[in-house]
């Protein structure tokens, strides 16, 4: 029996990206360099790729009731613009592609400030049954949300 939830409402910003995460630089996030640490940049990317994911419907309880995950395959991060304590970032999020079992995404991390782009974050992902532990097909109005997406995304 399929499993159904509310989609949730996506929002959306200047250039077809999606806010998916907004947060602050602590001291603690920092390295004996001064500047943010590369280990904050990867868990600050992973918490907007679920609120992406959110948007998408794979919602919490659509992972545990579906029995699917979700795993990456490749994350690759560019480091652009140092970080420093006290720093306000947002990241901004993009849908590449979709296909039957695979999507991919890029983040976009931004001083809020000074509105400079911090460091970029392309991911791509795949949707798993984790029964199983085998990959699976995105339902179709996940597929079809990510393909709107992506479409409003190449039209801005």
């Amino acid at each position: 029996m399929p499993i159904q939830r509310k989609m949730v409402q996506m929002v959306e910003l200047d250039r077809g990206t999606l806010l998916t995460y907004r947060g602050t630089v602590y001291p603690w996030h920092c390295d004996h360099v001064g500047h943010m640490n590369n280990m904050w940049y990867a868990g600050k990317f992973d918490e907007a790729s679920w609120n992406l994911l959110l948007q998408l419907g794979i919602t919490p309880s659509y992972l545990r009731d579906s029995h699917c995950g979700m795993a990456a395959l490749s994350q690759e991060t560019e480091f652009r613009r140092e970080l420093l304590a006290g720093d306000v970032v947002e990241v901004r999020s993009q849908v590449i592609e979709i296909r039957e079992k695979i999507i991919r995404f890029v983040h976009s991390m931004y001083n809020a400030e000074s509105g400079e782009i911090a460091a970029t974050c392309a991911i791509t992902g795949i949707h798993m049954d984790r029964r199983i532990r085998k990959s699976c097909p995105f339902p179709a109005p996940m597929r079809v949300r990510a393909e709107q997406l992506s479409a409003i995304q190449l039209a801005a």
